[in-house]
């Protein structure tokens, strides 16, 4: 009954947005407070570049940052405080936000770009018959390799991850803030990547303590753009995030795939896997036009969206767009779109001066972050309770147990 209570909030406030526009004018309880802003990264499943887009904006948000703060062994997730990720985007969530050696991220973003390129087309293909079907199996272990025993506990930030559970008939959202308050909602990061990945069929997932049990579905599938969910699970979640009330209090970067292009079959017709795609691209841009109209005078410095546009550039030769890195960085030095609901699109400055920008932006928060001693986040510790959850507002997010 809560949470059918909280979802029913939550539209009525969206639904006030899409309707009456942007209240210029909020309620004191909802303005700014000047404590700081909570910063989100937002990465979509696969899209024309399977993860290539995603990370190498990633990676030049990391090299910005490193420039300016004088600081060459910076890591995006010093910057960042919420990271949400759907399919390949999951996977590159889990790499550049989980602890590696000496407390240090398990990847960097130049390591994690090699990585998509060595894999990301395996993870974002739909499964196959006969003998390419033991070829698709590949990737899972690559993940056990890649996180061994680590769990969700085991990630330095707000990690949300989602996937589809045909136990349960909805979205399940693999959460740290879950996992540290309950025991139940801990899950191995091999098992949530093979989750938020798998194309093929359903793989069955168990947490750690073998008290959750899901039939997990791609997260593309879920909610290929997990933006909204992590805006969500921010205003939310009062006692981790407790000064922010509204959208002036967030700095949100969304990153996309570029629009999947080729989705005909030979006599014109879609193929499943293309329509798969063209629902998980188009939800995502209604979740973008939804979080942009939300944002309202605030999206410009609030608010970005990088995604490749296939409409802006013409393909000439396409041998040299089967490069994913080639084409991701054409997608890249494109104008940036900005899309917002019953107001269409227009085109401003590029990609990379966007990423720029909203890097300057977000370096500045944790320079101003030195000199609060209010802090804007309260990170959980690990614990090892079973309790209910108190914290966290992940509201998608079913648990199914045996």
């Amino acid at each position: 009954m809560d949470n059918n209570k909280l979802t029913s909030e939550i539209f009525s406030i969206l639904e006030n947005n899409f309707l009456f526009g942007y209240n210029q004018n909020p309620s004191p309880e909802n303005r700014n407070s000047g404590t700081g802003k909570v910063r989100i990264l937002s990465i979509d499943g696969g899209g024309a570049t399977d993860g290539t887009l995603a990370a190498k904006s990633i990676l030049h948000l990391e090299t910005i940052i490193r420039r300016i703060s004088g600081d060459p062994n910076a890591h995006i997730s010093d910057y960042f405080d919420v990271v949400a990720g759907s399919g390949i985007g999951g996977v590159i969530a889990a790499l550049l936000f989980t602890k590696g050696e000496n407390g240090k991220p398990l990847f960097t973003a130049g390591e994690t770009v090699k990585f998509v390129a060595e894999n990301g087309a395996k993870l974002c293909r739909s499964d196959k018959s006969g003998v390419f079907r033991r070829v698709f199996r590949v990737p899972a272990k690559v993940f056990d390799r890649t996180f061994k025993e680590l769990t969700l506990k085991d990630t330095l930030k707000t990690v949300l991850i989602p996937c589809y559970d045909l136990n349960t008939g909805a979205p399940f959202v693999f959460s740290r803030a879950d996992a540290v308050e309950m025991d139940a909602c801990d899950f191995k990061l091999s098992s949530v990547c093979n989750a938020t990945t798998t194309t093929g069929r359903p793989i069955n997932i168990t947490s750690v303590d073998q008290r959750t049990r899901i039939v997990a579905v791609s997260g593309v599938v879920a909610m290929n753009n997990p933006t909204a969910a992590a805006i969500t699970h921010v205003l939310y979640n009062k006692q981790q995030f407790p000064f922010c009330n509204g959208v002036e209090d967030l700095l949100v970067v969304s990153l996309g795939n570029g629009e999947p292009s080729n989705l005909t079959a030979g006599n014109g017709t879609p193929t499943r896997t293309a329509l798969v795609k063209i629902v998980g691209e188009a939800v995502s841009d209604t979740v973008d036009q939804a979080v942009s109209m939300a944002f309202g005078q605030s999206r410009k410095s609030g608010y970005v969206r990088i995604q490749g546009n296939k409409g802006l550039f013409n393909v000439k030769d396409e041998k040299k767009y089967a490069n994913m890195s080639v084409q991701a960085d054409d997608m890249l030095k494109q104008h940036n779109v900005e899309s917002v609901l019953f107001h269409g699109k227009k085109c401003n400055s590029t990609n990379l001066e966007k990423l720029e920008f909203f890097a300057r932006e977000i370096f500045k928060e944790s320079e101003r972050r030195k000199t609060s001693t209010i802090p804007i986040v309260l990170l959980n510790q690990t614990t090892t309770s079973s309790s209910a959850r108190t914290s966290s507002a992940t509201t998608l997010s079913t648990i199914s147990s045996s």
